[in-house]
């Protein structure tokens, strides 16, 4: 039987490195040429007949440039005969475009699922999905994997002996419950509505106590920050002792790292499923490796 062939989009080599190590399986060769027009060329350089494959690619800057780069990848592996192909995903892109909730708007999240499997995957590896039923989107098999487990043994090295879990929407309490039974701490809502797709969220109060606690924040992931931050600042108004923030993926879209650095969140855990450019990290943040949670999939999967 022949090992797996592991391959590396441009998004985040370091992730399908770490992966790759994990499996102690090399990375297979590659490569993306990308001409002065923005087409991309993609040659794959080994020998990939009757072989079981996986493209690794997150949606990261320059976004539409790694999905036609993960296109590309798939159907070049599906045109060389590869048996399967897994395209591995850790944040997944158009994830908020799940709904018709105005008129005239598309399901992009779907669009994007079906050209994935258009491009020839016949699987898919996903993480952490903000909208849960994106995973009905695709008509392959579409694994959800979580990097709970991983923020959670994070989470069991620090004093969190008088911290209360926060979730800084009602929409996030689907997030917020699993880390609260793990943890066996207390939690708290806070009541977030927004009016308009142009204004920021506006607070109205909390549903639990922070008085005197450290207040942890649990989000599945950080855009433009404009969440967070107002929700770390309402909450020191109303008696936390502190604040830590933790999300899967550091979007970190804009002006976000400005915001979170000058945010009363103390500490920040993120996750590498996007990867952090020097511009955008901070010194309050910590970045813990989901490598070992997607390895564990690959090798359930070979």
């Amino acid at each position: 039987m022949k090992l797996p062939k592991i391959f590396s989009g441009s998004s985040h080599p370091g992730l399908s490195a770490a992966i790759c190590r994990e499996l102690g399986i090399a990375p297979s060769k590659s490569s993306t040429i990308q001409f002065s027009n923005e087409n991309l060329m993609v040659r794959i350089e080994e020998d990939v007949r009757n072989c079981d494959t996986f493209v690794i690619q997150t949606a990261a800057e320059p976004l539409h440039t790694h999905m036609m780069e993960l296109f590309i990848m798939c159907d070049t592996l599906r045109a060389y005969g590869a048996r399967s192909i897994c395209a591995v995903m850790p944040y997944f892109p158009y994830i908020r475009s799940d709904k018709q909730d105005k008129q005239g708007v598309a399901i992009t999240a779907r669009l994007v699922a079906n050209l994935v499997e258009t491009s020839g995957a016949t699987s898919a590896l996903l993480l952490d999905l903000h909208s849960p039923q994106a995973q009905g989107f695709f008509k392959i098999p579409a694994h959800v994997l979580s990097a709970r487990n991983i923020l959670v043994d994070y989470l069991r090295t620090l004093d969190i002996s008088n911290a209360v879990l926060v979730s800084p929407d009602a929409g996030e309490v689907k997030d917020l419950v699993p880390f609260t039974d793990m943890l066996n701490l207390p939690m708290a809502i806070i009541d977030k509505r927004r009016y308009d797709d142009s204004e920021s969220p506006h607070t109205h109060g909390i549903v639990g106590d922070v008085q005197g606690k450290t207040a942890i924040l649990i989000d599945d992931e950080i855009a433009s920050g404009a969440t967070i931050c107002q929700s770390a600042e309402f909450l020191m108004t109303h008696g936390a002792s502190r604040v830590w923030a933790l999300c899967t993926h550091p979007v970190f879209s804009g002006s976000a790292s400005s915001r979170l650095a000058k945010a009363p969140i103390e500490r920040l855990i993120v996750t590498d499923s996007i990867p952090l450019k020097d511009a955008k990290m901070l010194d309050k943040v910590t970045v813990l490796s989901v490598a070992p949670v997607i390895a564990e999939a690959i090798r359930a999967l070979i």
